[in-house]
């Protein structure tokens, strides 16, 4: 019987794993624990979409059907 290698097992020719690791959440610095958390769906009041100023200019914040967000100008 010829068994699948499993891909995780194999590697490169450089010695480099043949699929890439998901990336990993760094844990906070140390001091940062203290930076605000602000909920998106608050900032929407329950919508999709929020309106951000900074220096003058305007931004969208919008909340996708997919529960992902866009920052645009």
């Amino acid at each position: 019987m010829n068994a699948r290698p499993d891909p995780a097992q194999i590697t490169l020719a450089r010695g480099l794993p043949a699929t890439p690791a998901r990336p990993r959440l760094a844990l906070p610095a140390a001091g940062t624990e203290s930076l605000p958390v602000h909920q998106a769906r608050q900032l929407t009041r329950g919508g999709s979409l929020a309106r951000i100023e900074l220096d003058g200019q305007i931004y969208a914040l919008r909340i996708t059907r997919a529960g992902k967000l866009i920052l645009t100008k």
